[in-house]
């Protein structure tokens, strides 16, 4: 009985260690991430992006932390997920500056 609890024990602390690397197994795409954000929030501050702009900006960033979530659930990201979230997070990023460089009047 004793042999079982310590063998439970090890397999959970086994599922808590792979559980913990599963959610910061995508260190690029968490940093730029918050780059992206800073700069909707920048934006934002400087009239640069409107509320409407800045809030499509934020539902992409979104959508890019649910596929992320989505990828790491089964804690493992694969080169096509990654693929797939380096795209999405292209995309956010030439939105944002297209955004805050179209030639809109500031308040």
């Amino acid at each position: 009985m004793r042999l079982r609890t310590v063998v439970w024990f090890v397999c959970f602390a086994l599922l808590t260690a792979l559980a913990g690397f599963a959610q910061d197994n995508t260190p690029k795409a968490d940093k730029r991430e918050k780059k992206q954000q800073k700069r909707i929030e920048e934006g934002k501050k400087s009239g640069e992006l409107t509320k409407k702009e800045g809030a499509k900006l934020e539902a992409e960033q979104a959508k890019i932390r649910h596929d992320e979530k989505k990828a790491k659930s089964d804690g493992v990201v694969t080169k096509k997920e990654r693929a797939k979230l380096q795209k999405e997070q292209n995309k956010a990023s030439k939105d944002i500056a297209k955004q805050k460089h179209d030639e809109q009047k500031k308040p």
